[in-house]
This record gives C-alpha cells, structure tokens and sequence, in this order.
C-alpha cells in the first residue's frame, strides 16, 4: 500500500505541475455541495487506475477508501476529463518541439465490446462502426497516432471504425515535419502528391506485397523501424486499460481514452 501512496502521490505532483504551469482554473460555482476531494486529486486517481492496469473505478474508490460515495467519484472523474485533454493537447505539443526527425503514424483497432453484443451497445450507437483489422471484425473505433523514433507520442486521432485513415493522416501531421513512415494502407496518390513539403517533409508508405516496387537500403531500414509504433499500441492496450467495455455512457469511453493517453504520457 506504501508503494501505490507513493505512486499516486508522484502523480499528483504531476498534474498540479501542468495545472499551474498552464494556469488551469476549474470554476466549480453552483448551489452544490462542495467537493471532498478536489480536481487535482480526481485526475490523479483516474490516472493512477490507468497506470496500474485497475479495471474498474470502484476498485479505485475502494483502495482509498474515499471519503465521496462512489457515484460522485464516478460523475467527477468524468467531469473533468476536459481538463485532462487539456494536459494531454500540451505535452503533445511540448513533443512535437523535441521531436525526432523520423517519425510513424499508424492506426489500431479499438473495440468497444465483444462482436456479440455489438447489437446490442446502446451507448456507443453512432460512434462506433463495423471495422475489420488483421484480428478479423470489430465493432467499435479506430485510433490514429503519430509517434517519432524514440516512441513520444505527437498527434493523436479518433475515427470511427471504417473511416478513411489517408485524410486523417493529412489533417493530424499537417503541421508536423520530417520524414514519414508507414504502412500500405496510407498509400495514395493524392497523400503522395498534397503531403510532402521539398526539403521539409516526405512520406515513405511501405509498398502493399502485390506492388512492383525497389526500394532502397535507405527505405528498408526506415520500413524496418516501424515496428517502434506496435510497441506504443501495445503498451497503451496491455498496461494502461486504452481497450474497455465497462463504462455505462459516452463520458465513461471518452475519459477512460483521455486519462489512459495521458496516463502513458505522463509515465
């Protein structure tokens, strides 16, 4: 119990840091009653269970033994997720700066429940479509990231499950440099011709395995690294709870996709 008191504690000294030093201000005016943990600490315990893999919030609120009802943790953890967002649009930023020149974008699958009770997810009607990835069909999202070559996450995109990822791509690195790496799926004649800037920017799409094609060793060793951006996805899945089908409303998904993003971040 000492170590996670500890854990949570660096945390918390975390998000007062980007408060204060992004002059964050949460008006909290209204005839209720007056919160028994502040905001501070109830985006620290959303990120402390993404960190140490805890499924569920009421096994946070049980492990603190919180002095707020579990609903009210509940409502809040969600309520402040813009702020979060907030945090995590400026450590984006804040990387973007330091960045590597070489860089990847790629997307993955996330489900937002098993593919038998597809029809019936009520709460993600809407947002969530039929996709198909290399595990076979999905129901749920996809999620984009541009991350360079020491794995800092740069831009980040949500799209639904069939969406087309190449204009995706164009939007999220507009404002980004370097050189681009990626798979077969963001091959296109229209990204080959809008996206690269002369001795600014280039984009390397892998060839599909039907392709006539000759690379170069330059090309193979940049094709070769691609597998630094698996290594976001799976870390994000395995270790920081991104993948769920617990929460009873759209707030629930979109802070459990903010506080696990932020989460990794912040590690």
């Amino acid at each position: 119990m000492t170590t996670a008191i500890k854990r949570y504690n660096d945390i918390v000294a975390k998000v007062r840091f980007f408060f204060k030093q992004l002059n964050l201000k949460i008006n909290l005016s209204g005839t209720g009653r007056p919160l028994t943990i502040n905001p501070v600490e109830i985006i620290a315990l959303s990120l402390f269970k993404q960190v140490n893999g805890i499924k569920t919030k009421k096994a946070v609120w049980k492990i603190f033994d919180l002095p707020s009802s579990y609903k009210t943790l509940v409502v809040n953890m969600n309520r402040f997720t813009p702020y979060a967002l907030i945090i995590l649009n400026a450590i984006l930023r804040l990387n973007q700066t330091h960045a590597h020149i070489v860089k990847h974008t790629d997307s993955t699958d996330i489900p937002v429940c098993l593919v038998k009770n597809a029809t019936r997810n009520k709460i993600m009607n809407g947002i969530a479509t039929w996709g198909h990835s290399a595990k076979g069909w999905f129901y749920g999202l996809n999620m984009l990231i541009t991350a360079d070559l020491d794995r800092n996450l740069l831009a980040v995109r949500f799209a639904s499950g069939n969406a087309d990822e190449r204009q995706i791509f164009k939007r999220m690195n507009k404002d980004l440099l370097g050189v681009f790496v990626a798979d077969a799926g963001f091959i296109s004649k229209d990204l080959a011709r809008d996206f690269p800037i002369e001795h600014k920017r280039i984009l390397f799409a892998k060839p599909r395995s039907n392709m006539k094609k000759i690379i170069t060793a330059f090309q193979k060793s940049l094709y070769d690294t691609r597998m630094m951006i698996e290594l976001n996805f799976r870390n994000l899945k395995m270790f920081y709870n991104l993948e769920t089908s617990l929460p009873r409303s759209l707030d629930g998904y979109l802070a459990n996709y903010t506080y696990s993003l932020l989460a990794y971040v912040l590690r």
